[in-house]
């Protein structure tokens, strides 16, 4: 008698086609999740900034740079923002990183954006979406975002456009 030995062919051909479907699914879902982690990023990255602000504006500081009198946010690079440094005397961010934006001059009603760009998820980078904080003339702080639903973190409310 001969035993058995290895799969057969048919064998072979219905793991290949439950590997295939198993990725079909996976990939999407995986694509979703650096999407979603990347806003996520992106307001925290953002949000860092507004204990900068207020201290400028407790400060009296509106004017943005290094300089005597002028407010350093001290924002650093992000591979999946796109913004230059901002201010007299501030050091540019690293080539493929940018920086949030902040409204200059600092004013109460200030906004700090947060642009997608460089290697951020495809969704996120075309075309260009944002994260934004607005402060209010009482001190309070409102994310709002253009991103899609499925993406946004909660407590960040969709923005209707860059402007608003």
């Amino acid at each position: 008698m001969n035993a058995q030995k290895g799969f057969t062919l048919i064998e072979l051909m219905i793991v290949v086609a439950i590997i295939g479907i198993l990725a079909a699914i996976a990939i999407p879902q995986y694509q979703n999740y650096i999407a979603r982690s990347q806003v996520s990023r992106a307001v925290a990255e953002a949000g860092s900034l507004k204990t900068a602000v207020e201290t400028c504006l407790l400060n009296g500081q509106t004017e943005l740079g290094t300089g005597a009198g002028q407010c350093n946010l001290g924002a650093t690079g992000s591979n999946i923002l796109q913004g230059a440094a901002q201010g007299t005397g501030v050091a540019q961010p690293a080539p493929n990183t940018g920086v949030p934006q902040v409204t200059s001059p600092l004013t109460a009603t200030t906004q700090i954006n947060a642009q997608f760009g460089n290697n951020a998820a495809t969704t996120l980078s075309t075309p260009a979406q944002f994260v934004r904080w607005t402060r209010d003339a009482n001190g309070t702080w409102t994310c709002s975002t253009s991103v899609d639903a499925r993406f946004r973190p909660a407590g960040c409310v969709t923005a209707l456009a860059n402007g608003g």
